[in-house]
């Protein structure tokens, strides 16, 4: 595949490398097998834009990819992990109108073909990517792409949550707890969420939820009876499980759930209630309603820990201890 004429221009300028850093596996395995490699700078499309990379995002899915419990459809060796970041375009394809060479902005593809986002430079199709909101930089931007398109479409898509109704969202410690729960007081809902552990509940407490039941210790059923005493509207779910069981026996009747693909043990369908599923998905249209909920919610980003690109391994050793309360993100250049 030749260049794009853009980053045949930024090559002969000496703007981009031909080679560039990226944390990638050869084989699967434990974080060990995450090191450092020297491996080709990918080349855009004419539909596709050069990220040189600030930031990107490190989850379970990362885990997932490089332990081999999830499978890249691409099968190529060696993998470079990673499904979001920010960064700044550095070339962009013939067909690219939205974005320009210098744009800072956000970008999310799972299972990227062409390499993932530990790494110097990703290219991603441009529908994938977008400018900043205002307000956000590049750390913040490239610890939640996944996450946050997550969220926000589980609360106005998937539940289609309205002003004054009442929703638990049950794992609201986790990433994309978090951040629902903003979103969802962004669209009036009164927010019971479930957190894991005392200081999961005094961290998600500090996020704007009007009540919060630590899991581990407190009754989730008693609690969502005093929070909606007729029941509650909806239910959104990070965590499945016997905790979730009883946050869906608060429901009232023709109540709605929904949680994203993936989550263990999943909810069983029940009578009188509504079960939806779905993932959390880019584009242009997704990222514009992304952008402007961010804006409005004036949206707190925790991040739990950073680590530089040469620690890739460490902070999947973190991820792996599990109880992250934030995100973790990897400093691909200084910022």
């Amino acid at each position: 595949m030749k260049h794009s004429e853009a980053e045949q221009r930024a090559v002969r300028a000496g703007a981009i490398p031909q080679t560039m850093r990226a944390a990638a596996i050869d084989r699967f395995g434990g974080p060990e097998v995450l090191t450092i490699r020297e491996v080709p700078v990918p080349q855009p499309s004419a539909q596709e834009v050069l990220i040189a990379l600030d930031t990107a995002g490190v989850g379970g899915w990362d885990a997932s990819f490089r332990d081999g419990s999830s499978r890249s459809e691409s099968k190529r060796m060696p993998l470079v992990l990673g499904v979001d970041g920010a960064g700044t375009v550095v070339a962009a394809g013939s067909r690219v109108r939205r974005l320009n060479v210098g744009d800072r902005v956000y970008a999310y593809r799972y299972d990227n073909p062409k390499g993932g986002f530990y790494a110097d430079y990703v290219a991603v199709p441009a529908a994938h990517a977008a400018h900043l909101p205002d307000g956000l930089d590049l750390l913040h931007a490239g610890a939640i792409p996944a996450i946050a398109l997550t969220a926000q479409q589980g609360i106005d898509d998937a539940l289609e949550i309205q002003r004054g109704e009442t929703l638990i969202i049950h794992g609201a410690s986790g990433n994309v707890g978090s951040l629902a729960v903003q979103f969802a007081k962004l669209r009036g809902a009164s927010v019971l969420a479930s957190a894991s552990g005392a200081d999961g509940a005094a961290f998600v407490r500090r996020l704007g939820p009007d009540a919060v039941v630590d899991g581990k210790r407190e009754d989730i059923a008693a609690a969502a009876r005093a929070f909606a005493p007729h029941g509650v509207d909806a239910v959104l779910a990070f965590v499945g499980g016997k905790a979730l069981t009883r946050c869906l026996d608060a429901l009232r009747k023709g109540g709605r759930v929904a949680h994203p693909n993936g989550i263990e043990p999943a909810p069983k369908k029940r009578r009188g209630l509504k079960l939806e599923t779905y993932d959390g998905e880019p584009g242009v249209r997704q990222f514009e309603r992304l952008g402007r909920a961010i804006e409005e919610a004036r949206l707190q980003i925790p991040i739990a820990e950073l680590f530089d690109l040469d620690q890739a391994a460490k902070a999947h050793r973190r991820l792996a201890q599990g109880h992250v309360l934030g995100k973790i993100v990897l400093r691909i250049r200084a910022l």
